[in-house]
C-alpha cells in the first residue's frame, strides 16, 4: 500500500477536523449567499476551494465554518454581518442535510462521525464580532459559535493584533474579562491573529484550553501570525491545540516578502489586500505574471508540523487550512481534497497512525470537551459578568 493509500485509509477511521474555512464570507462576496448560484453539492473548483464532493475526497469529517467579517466593519454593523454569516452556516446545514451535521460539542462531533457526516461548526474571526459587549459574546454562544479569534488583522481596542502596532500590549482588562467569559460559556479561545503579547496574556488567563485556528511555526516562517516557540511550548501546560495552516505566505519565508509587494499592488489598484472577487483577482494575476510567485508545497507545511511536534508536543498539533479564504494555496494542497497528501507526506517522515489520529481527529474533538467541562464547573461557581469596557478599562 503507498502512502497515499494508507493515508486515504487512515483518514476514513479519523478524518481530519479543519480548524477554519472561510467559505461563509466568499459566498457572501461571490453572490451575496446565493446558494443556487453556488451549490456546493456538486462540483465549485472554478469559484471556491470548498464543496462538498472535494471535502468527502480530503477526508474531512469535522469542519469549523470561520464567521468572517472584516474587521473595519464596527459595531452594530460588524455584529449583524456576523449574524448573516452564522445564517449562511445554517442554511448550508440545512440544504445539505446527507452531508453536513450541525455540531456544538466534542458529543456531536463523534456522532457526526459515526454517521458519515462531517460536522459543521462555527467560529467567529475577531472580537469586533461582539462590539465590546459581553452579552453579544453570550448570544453568539447560543446560535452555535464556538471559537471566537480576539482579533483578526487590526487592533480591537481590548486586544493588540499581530499584524497592526503594538496598542494595549496585548489584552486590557476588558480583554482579560472576555477571556474569563469565553471560558464560562465554552467557547475556545483562538490565539491566531493576535499579536504574541496577547497570546501570553490569554494564556495567563484561560483556565480553559485555548486553540490556534489557523497558524504555523513563527521559527520555521518569521511572520507575526505565527506562533512563537515560547508561545507553542506553553500549549502542554494548558492543554491548548496549534492548527497548522496552509496559506503560502505564513509558511514559506520566501513568500512573506512577495506577498508584501503583491499586497501594495492591490492597495495601489484600489483594493483591499484580502479581496478575492473576479476584479481584483485579475489584478493578482497580472502581478503574478511579470512576479513570479514562490510556490509552498505540502512538504513546507510538513516543516511547521516537524516544528511544532517538537515545540508542542503531538498531543497539541491540528489543522486549519484556511481553504476559501486565502488567494494562493499550495501544491498539493490546492482544495479541500488535498488533506491526503499531507497525511501521505507525514507518513513518509515517520509519523506514526497514532500520532496522525491526533493530528487529525482526537486531538481537536479533546479540546472542545475539554473546554465544555470547564465551563459545567465554572457556571456552577458563578453567573455571567455584566461588565463594561467603560468600567474596566475607563
Amino acid at each position: 500500500m503507498t502512502a497515499l493509500e494508507t493515508a486515504r485509509e487512515l483518514l476514513r477511521e479519523f478524518p481530519v477536523v479543519d480548524g477554519h474555512n472561510d467559505l461563509p464570507w466568499a459566498l457572501r462576496q461571490q453572490v451575496r449567499y446565493d446558494l443556487d448560484a453556488r451549490d456546493i453539492a456538486g462540483d465549485q473548483r472554478a469559484h471556491l476551494h470548498t464543496d462538498i464532493p472535494r471535502l468527502r475526497a480530503g477526508g474531512v469529517g469535522a469542519q469549523f465554518w470561520s464567521v468572517y467579517v472584516r474587521s473595519d466593519f464596527a459595531g452594530d454593523t460588524a455584529v449583524s454581518a456576523t449574524l448573516e454569516q452564522i445564517d449562511c452556516v445554517r442554511q448550508l446545514i440545512e440544504r445539505h442535510p446527507d452531508a453536513l451535521r450541525p455540531a456544538a460539542t466534542a458529543a456531536d462531533m463523534e456522532a457526526a462521525r459515526a454517521e458519515g457526516r462531517i460536522a459543521s461548526l462555527i467560529g467567529a474571526e475577531g472580537g469586533h464580532s461582539i462590539a465590546d459587549s459581553l452579552a453579544t459574546l453570550r448570544a453568539l454562544y447560543a446560535l452555535g459559535v464556538r471559537y471566537m479569534t480576539l482579533t483578526h488583522n487590526d487592533n480591537i481596542a481590548w486586544a493588540d493584533s499581530a499584524t497592526d502596532e503594538p496598542g494595549v500590549g496585548g489584552l486590557s482588562a476588558f480583554g482579560r474579562e472576555v477571556v474569563r467569559e469565553m471560558n464560562r460559556e465554552g467557547m475556545l479561545v483562538d490565539l491566531s491573529h493576535v499579536a504574541a503579547t496577547t497570546m501570553r496574556d490569554a494564556l495567563d488567563v484561560s483556565v480553559a484550553p485555548v486553540i490556534f485556528s489557523h497558524s504555523s511555526a513563527r521559527a520555521v516562517c518569521d511572520h507575526p501570525r505565527n506562533i512563537p516557540d515560547d508561545v507553542l511550548e506553553r500549549l502542554p501546560g494548558n492543554g491548548g491545540v496549534a492548527m497548522v495552516t496552509f496559506v503560502p505566505k505564513f509558511v514559506l519565508q520566501a513568500a512573506v516578502d512577495w506577498t508584501a509587494a503583491a499586497d501594495e499592488n492591490m492597495r495601489a489598484h484600489g483594493f483591499h489586500h484580502l479581496d478575492t472577487t473576479a476584479e481584483a483577482m485579475k489584478v493578482h494575476r497580472a502581478f503574478e505574471e511579470n512576479t513570479p510567485r514562490p510556490v509552498a508545497t505540502v512538504s513546507t507545511v510538513a516543516d511547521h508540523l516537524d516544528h511544532m511536534r517538537e515545540a508542542a508536543g503531538i498531543d497539541h498539533l491540528g489543522i486549519g487550512g484556511d481553504y476559501d479564504g486565502t488567494a494562493f494555496t499550495p501544491d498539493g494542497l490546492n482544495d479541500v481534497s488535498g488533506y491526503p497528501n499531507l497525511i501521505a507526506e507525514l507518513l513518509d517522515r515517520g509519523w506514526s497512525r497514532t500520532d496522525l489520529a491526533k493530528l487529525t481527529w482526537q486531538n481537536a474533538v479533546r479540546v472542545l470537551g475539554a473546554a465544555e467541562d470547564v465551563a459545567r464547573d465554572l457556571r456552577a461557581g458563578r453567573g455571567p459578568s455584566n461588565a463594561t469596557i467603560e468600567q474596566l478599562d475607563g
